[in-house]
């Protein structure tokens, strides 16, 4: 008896045990401040599945988007001096035509709120397009529209992979096509600055970067340095500009 008695109170001992430490792995995602506390903190419940504030926020910088990209488009149509030029702008408009539709359609139904008006920056980008002529015009629009492309194709693909909302999925997956399509354009112009949007990825970068080394007796080459301003300052002398839509 004393030997049943001392092998449960063993076995007792060892279920305890384990259940001390598969608590802390069942409860951690409702701990408040892990990232998925945060989640399901900043998410509400619709009938196409969960929204996120990542949701919400790629919804607003979808409209914002197609608030300032369209008018230049369209002034591009009908100022820029090459047929290339005006081919992007008719893409632009043609895109975010229909992407803008398609987003104040999901956000109504999702019953989020969207701009009707682009913000200051973009505001900003229209001027500055508008006072350009010439050749330096197209420099401007390739280059200003091309990073603003850039920069919201890496949101387009954090959401089209994490987000729960059905609706969400499918807008993401059009403005991916829609992105892609602006970018084959604007890079068709033969105006785009390349070694600016390196420079300024790689001056956003917070990690060294990874990969294989450099192939055996091949030259390094560093990323060129933008020249001085001179008096006609144009936007690729100013790398720290390039913008998000």
């Amino acid at each position: 008896m004393r030997r049943i008695n001392g092998t449960a109170v063993i076995i007792a001992a060892l279920v305890a045990t384990l259940g001390a430490l598969a608590f802390p792995v069942w409860s951690y995602a409702d701990r408040s401040g892990t990232g998925q506390a945060n989640l399901n903190a900043s998410s509400v419940a619709t009938q196409w599945g969960p929204l996120s504030a990542t949701d919400r926020d790629f919804l607003v910088k979808v409209r914002l988007a197609g608030l300032w990209e369209l008018p230049a488009g369209q002034q591009a149509i009908q100022r820029a001096p090459s047929e290339a030029v005006k081919a992007a702008g008719d893409h632009l408009v043609v895109g975010h035509t229909d992407l803008d539709r398609r987003a104040r359609d999901v956000a109504a139904k999702l019953g989020v709120e969207l701009p009707n008006q682009p913000n200051e920056q973009q505001q900003g980008w229209l001027r500055e397009l508008t006072a350009a002529s010439g050749e330096d015009y197209e420099r401007k629009f390739a280059n200003l529209l091309r990073a603003a492309h850039g920069r919201v194709f890496a949101l387009i693909a954090q959401v089209r992979n994490t987000t729960r909302n059905s609706l969400i999925r499918q807008l993401a997956t059009d403005a991916n096509q829609t992105v892609l399509d602006h970018i084959t354009m604007l890079e068709g112009t033969g105006f785009v600055d390349f070694d600016a949007i390196a420079r300024e990825a790689a001056g956003a970068a917070t990690a060294s970067p990874t990969g294989p080394p450099a192939p055996s007796g091949g030259r390094v080459l560093p990323l060129p340095v933008p020249a001085e301003p001179t008096g006609d300052q144009s936007f690729t002398s100013r790398p720290s500009t390039m913008p998000m839509p």
